[in-house]
This record gives C-alpha cells, sequence and structure tokens, in this order.
C-alpha cells in the first residue's frame, strides 16, 4: 500500500495519477469499492471525507484498514487536517483525531509514504 498526504489542493491526486498511470475510473473518493475493479490499482481519494461522513460509525478505522489488508496494492491518499487551529467543535476535534490515529495505522503499514507540497513529492518512508 502506498500512502499519499499533503495540504489541500497540493496536486495529490494528480501525482499519483500521473506516476502510476491511474485512470479516472480507478479513483474512489471517500469511499471503499463495495466490488473489485477489472484491472489497475485503485486510489481512495480524501480518506479524510470518509471518516468524517462515517463519524458515527465506530468500525470505519477496522473497515479502512482490512480494505488495505485485503488490497495491498491500492493507493491511499489523504489531506493533512490535524495542523493549525484546534477547533472548538468536539466533533471536529473527533474528526481530526480519529483522521490523525488512523493514518498512523496506515502509515506504520505501508510500503511508501510520501507528502506532496505544490505538486512536489517529497519522500518520507
Amino acid at each position: 500500500m502506498i500512502l499519499i498526504i499533503g495540504g489541500f489542493a497540493q496536486g495529490k491526486t494528480e501525482y499519483v495519477k500521473a506516476k502510476y498511470n491511474i485512470p479516472d475510473e480507478n479513483v474512489f473518493d471517500a469511499v471503499l469499492p463495495k466490488e473489485p475493479i477489472p484491472a489497475g490499482t485503485v486510489v481512495i481519494n480524501h480518506l479524510h471525507l470518509l471518516v468524517k461522513e462515517n463519524l458515527s460509525d465506530e468500525n470505519t478505522e477496522d473497515e479502512v484498514t482490512e480494505y488495505v489488508k485485503n488490497n495491498p496494492d491500492c493507493i491511499i491518499i489523504c489531506d493533512e487536517i490535524g495542523n493549525g487551529i484546534v477547533p472548538m467543535d468536539k466533533k471536529e476535534r473527533e474528526y481530526r483525531e480519529r483522521t490523525g490515529r488512523l493514518l498512523i495505522r496506515l502509515a506504520r503499514e505501508a510500503d511508501e509514504v510520501e507528502r506532496i507540497i505544490c505538486g512536489i513529492p517529497q519522500k518520507i518512508k
């Protein structure tokens, strides 16, 4: 599994599609594919939004890690949301906390981790 992180609108998706020759139909936005795709690498884009949209589901993080375990060649793309001002809203804090903890789990298991800034990759792992 490859994990790609970076700030909002830093070119993460474009970078992944170009580097790994990923067609649009293999990019899933804030969802885990229910059915296997016919060919190629699956990209889960906007992981942070998947977590946010499923905040009431306590199994979301386990579902993501199970998906990655069963699809070890997938690529996960996530915005960095934990930097900056801590939100006053409890739900926003929980969303950031859960996303951060999930990214730690994924980074630990990832074959590669890259951070994209201004479209430029920085290899972390």
